[in-house]
């Protein structure tokens, strides 16, 4: 699963309750045409359009809310408004909003009802009609995550990765899980609470490359007790034609992780495909300390990754 975290490192949440076509919010009960533009004007921007709902049947409200989402690291910020009608949402600036700028002209749609507080928001996968699989797994995880969390889940539009589900994101660190199971839910929500990361359910972190995600995850899974906020990233350098030299802040400490990347197996990647495919994974295949002052290390004294592969 690791490095399939998604590229966009910002969101713009829209709740829209009701069933969702294989488009998400561009088939659904909100108007199409706006839709369409909607994501036309933020996809160059490198902002992801996804459709919420809460967990379970939710009935239709006359103000439905939106949340615009900065997962960049240094720049974590989550903002929710309200919204009356479809099209209201084409004035909204994501720019100013997330700068703290909030324009004249937002006035009307609602402006900004409340900031993100100390909780994390969790937005489940549960697209069943882009993939069975997200639909059986993702909304059951998603109503107990929503016992143990109430208030901060949501059911959320198709975020990459069917066949990692269930797929729980978390807002606004970015960071991504896939094959949540019942029995992780407890302590998901605890590591999320405590800006922690589970690593044996971790895909990735938004916005990243492949492999700085990767190496990120590595990072975790040789010092636990790094935070979501201790780790960033510092570049990376090619080294041959599958590797990369990944550099990463932990925690004040550099270290320089080699990540491998290579074509998998073909699998059948999601429920529905026509037949099987090969996916790219990304093995990270050690971690060196190094001079905070040098540039990226080939070799050297290094900690070896284990039999815990990408899966």
């Amino acid at each position: 699963m690791l490095g399939t975290a998604f590229p966009a490192s910002r969101l713009l949440l829209v709740e829209q309750s009701g069933p969702w076509g294989r488009a998400g919010l561009a088939q659904s009960r909100f108007d199409r045409t706006t839709a369409h533009r909607l994501i036309a004007r933020l996809d160059p921007q490198r902002v992801r359009v996804v459709a919420i709902r809460r967990p379970g049947r939710s009935s239709p409200s006359d103000r439905r809310r939106w949340a615009a989402v900065d997962c960049r690291p240094g720049r974590e910020r989550l903002v929710w408004g309200r919204f009356r009608t479809d099209r209201e949402l084409l004035e909204l600036d994501i720019d100013a909003i997330l700068a703290g700028r909030m324009p004249p002209e937002s006035a009307a749609v609602g402006g900004m009802d409340d900031l993100a507080g100390p909780e994390p928001v969790f937005a489940v996968c549960a697209h069943g009609t882009h993939d069975v699989c997200c639909a059986l797994m993702g909304r059951a995880i998603a109503a107990a995550l929503d016992d143990a969390r109430p208030g901060q889940v949501w059911e959320c539009s198709h975020i990459g990765g069917d066949r990692f589900a269930a797929n729980v994101l978390v807002l606004p660190t970015g960071v991504l899980y896939g094959r949540v199971g019942a029995h992780a839910v407890g302590a998901l929500a605890d590591a999320a609470d405590l800006g922690l990361v589970l690593d044996q359910y971790l895909r990735g972190r938004v916005g990243f490359p492949p492999e700085v995600q990767a190496a990120m995850a590595f990072a975790h899974r040789q010092s636990p007790g790094l935070r979501v906020f201790d780790v960033r990233s510092e570049g990376l350098r090619r080294v041959g034609p599958d590797t990369v030299v990944v550099r990463l802040n932990c925690a004040g400490r550099i270290a320089d992780v080699r990540v491998q990347s290579a074509r998998a197996d073909p699998h059948w990647l999601t429920c529905q495909a026509a037949q099987p495919s090969r996916a790219t994974v990304y093995q990270p295949l050690s971690m060196t300390w190094a001079d905070p002052g040098g540039a990226p290390a080939d070799t050297g004294s290094s900690t070896q990754a284990g039999g815990n592969g990408p899966g």
